[in-house]
This record gives structure tokens, sequence and C-alpha cells, in this order.
């Protein structure tokens, strides 16, 4: 199983040190790097910034939010970090929530499934470069022809041919039909609460997927990349206190990160089994009572989600983690020092 350095999104300000984990990942061997973006920072530009001084690690998006730019827009990102990074791009998408949607980007959020079809079947046309690009969905027509239109739209075929025509495509999903979609439609699957414990719930959505007419990849061929916090800890009172400090992300995840009435983080959680916590949990973090939201996450959901123990309990469980179909783990790391400890552990 790979391992890939998951730098997410900045906070109120840019991060520092990364210049040192990336070049640690680099020269340890991991895979691949990934950057995120939610309304602040964006994926792009500090993927190709901190990936210039890279040769070997791949550069990943995980994600980009589909509806902050055209799909032809993205697909102009992608095919220009490919050829500037001599073909180690993967371009993670995904849909995010409504609220992101309508109140960031002023887009519809309506018909996910829909509009991540026209999406990435428009990308694909745009670096296969075949022909001019048209697409006579309802979500992105081209050309233009709709309210105000000109009737002067041309369709097009970038003028950089691009390096890769078959560029990585993975994207971001957590229901039923999204994540049966993308077995059928992309090249891999960024999970964000895939376990091995809760493996076995998404095996029939994927299996559903791969055997569409038309499927692009098989179980065999096919990524699932899992976000994970891995920490090594030397004592029992050093992992008690990793896992005090991760209860709040799970509750801002259960309880905070959707609203009240669509919040697809939470329904996760509920498929997992957690369907009153989250509940209470999502109750508590919107009156604003996070620590007593986080108070509530058991300990058991942690290390479910999380590896966290000594070296051999780590080196049994990233080994459950690939057994159960992940093939690349996304992990965050503090240090340069952290991401070598792992790698010597792991790789």
């Amino acid at each position: 199983m790979k391992l890939g350095l998951q730098l997410g999104y900045w906070g109120a300000q840019p991060p520092t040190g990364v210049a040192e984990l990336v070049a640690a990942a680099e020269d340890s061997g991991f895979d691949a790097m990934f950057t995120a973006e939610a309304w602040g920072s964006d994926a792009f530009t500090p993927l190709a910034w901190w990936g210039r001084d890279t040769s070997r690690i791949k550069l990943g998006t995980s994600i980009v939010q589909m509806s902050g730019r055209a799909p032809t827009s993205i697909a102009m990102h992608a095919l220009t970090l490919d050829h500037l990074t001599n073909g180690r791009l993967i371009l993670g998408l995904g849909v995010s929530g409504p609220q992101v949607v309508e109140g960031w980007y002023g887009q519809p959020f309506e018909k996910p499934l829909a509009r991540t079809r026209e999406v990435v079947e428009i990308i694909r046309k745009v670096l296969a470069r075949e022909a001019p690009v048209t697409n006579d969905g309802p979500h992105f027509p081209l050309p233009y022809n709709g309210a105000n239109a000109t009737g002067l739209g041309k369709p097009l075929k970038p003028i950089v041919h691009p390096l890769r025509a078959d560029i990585p495509i993975w994207l971001g999903a957590e229901g039923p039909k999204n994540v049966a979609q993308t077995a059928e439609i992309a090249d891999g699957w960024i999970a964000i609460f895939y376990t091995p414990k809760s493996a076995s719930m998404y095996q029939p959505w994927l299996d559903e997927g791969f055997a569409r007419p038309g499927a692009r990849r098989t179980r065999e061929t096919f990524d699932i990349a899992a976000t994970c916090h891995l920490q090594i800890t030397t004592s029992e009172d050093e992992r008690r206190a990793v896992i005090d400090y991760m209860k709040p992300w799970a509750a801002l995840y259960m309880g905070g990160m959707g609203a009240k009435d669509q919040n697809f983080h939470k329904n996760v959680f509920e498929r997992m089994g957690y369907a009153e916590l989250a509940g209470t949990v999502q109750e508590l973090f919107l009156e604003g009572k996070k620590d007593e939201a986080a108070g509530l996450i058991p300990d058991e959901l942690i290390t479910d989600l999380h590896i966290i123990g000594d070296e051999v309990y780590v080196k049994d469980r990233v080994a459950e983690w690939e057994e159960s179909g992940v093939t690349e783990l996304l992990l965050s790391c503090r240090s340069a020092d952290e991401v070598r400890q792992i790698a010597g552990v792991l790789l």
C-alpha cells in the first residue's frame, strides 16, 4: 500500500514548514502529496509551489471543488500542471456541499451526480484533444446556448497538446449513488471515512459501479485513497492524548460540516451505526457547545477512523487497511521527522 502526504487546506494563515515536509516525503518514498481547498486557499497553486522542488513524488488535489471553475478551466489547470511536473498529476475532484456551492460559489447544487458526470466527461474530452469540445448536457452546455447567448460560441480544442490524455481522475464521494458512480467513471476514489470496519458497507456500492456497462476500471485497477491520521506513540499516555486530540475533529465533521438537514458527513456516521450519537453531537455543535460535543465522541470511533499506537500496532492496523482494499493512505504529518519515522516503519 502506498502512502500520500495530505497537506490539506490553509487555516487563517499559510502553514509553515511545508517545504521540509514535502522534501522528507519525496526522499522517504511517499507516493504522492495532496493539497485541498475549502473557501480560502485553492488546491492548484500550493501544489505547484511546493511541488516545484520535487522530481519523483506524484502531485494530487484532494479535492478540487467542481463548482469553483468551469470544467474546461479545471482541464486547463490539469494539463498545465501535468506538463510542468512531467506527468505526475492526480486530479482529485468533488462536489462539496450546498452551503459552499450556493453560498460561496453562487452556483446551484442540484443534481450533483449528473453534474459530476458532465464535468468528468468534458475534462476527458479536453485531455483527449481528438475534436473541438462540445457538450449537450444541461449543466455545462458547450457552446453556451442559454439566456443572453450571442450565438457566436465556437467549439474549441486546447491550444496546448496535453502531455497525457489519461491523467488519473479521482473523485471524492460518500453516499451509495456517488460511490457507485465513482467506481464507474473514475480512476480512483478519495474516501474520507473508509476504515477496515466500514469497508463492507462500501463494497456493494463499488461493485455496482464496476459492473455498469462501459465502466472505466475494475476493482484490480481502481485506486482507493483513504484519509487517516496515523501517529506512532511510545506510551499509553501519549496515545490517550492523541485520541483526545482527534475527538473535536470528529465532532466537527459529524455536527458542523454542513447544514442541519443536509450534512453528508453526518450521514456517513449514521450509516456506520452512530445515528443517535450523530444527532446529539450535531445539536450540541450547532448550539455552540463544541467541547460538550467532542466529549461525546467514543474512543472506539477515533481508533476506527485513525491509526494511533506503537510500531507493532501501527503495522498491524495498516495491514488491515490494505487488506480491506485501500491502495493509498493519505496521512497528515506534523513534521519532517514524523514523515521519516512513518516511512521507516511502513516503507
